[in-house]
């Protein structure tokens, strides 16, 4: 398998909107993944449902990322996600990430904090929405 990264993995979750979620999924992350955003920890049933949620909320977008440092299966990243929702209004959020690889090369671990840089206040929420 080819070790993913955080441009694929959003690319597939988000701006792809006919690859099938469990693909996507199934393609960037292990079955025990877990995830801490902004404090909150979520496991992958309740990654998914965020995703889900995400998809249901954006129309459009891109992912850049300005930093990365990889190390054996360590990743440190900083990256702003643009999106665009279904009605219309446009965020960035900056994230800083950090990440723990399976040996397979997918994502088992991410810890990351978010920044809203631009769009409505309510829009700091993406992270976190189910």
């Amino acid at each position: 398998m080819t070790p993913t990264d955080i441009t694929r993995a959003i690319n597939d979750l988000l701006f792809t909107p006919g690859l099938d979620l469990a693909e996507a999924l199934d393609r960037h992350f292990t079955p025990d993944y877990r995830q801490r955003t902004d404090g909150v920890w979520s496991d992958r049933t309740s990654f998914a449902q965020h995703m889900t949620r995400l998809r249901s909320l954006v129309r459009s977008g891109h992912i850049e990322v300005h930093d990365e440092l990889r190390v054996g299966l360590r990743c440190a990243d900083r990256h702003t996600v643009t999106v665009t929702r279904h009605n219309g209004r446009t965020s960035s959020t900056e994230v800083y990430l950090f990440a723990q690889f399976a040996p397979d090369g997918r994502f088992q671990r991410v810890e990351e904090t978010t920044l809203l840089v631009t769009g409505h206040p309510d829009d700091g929420n993406l992270g976190l929405v189910k």
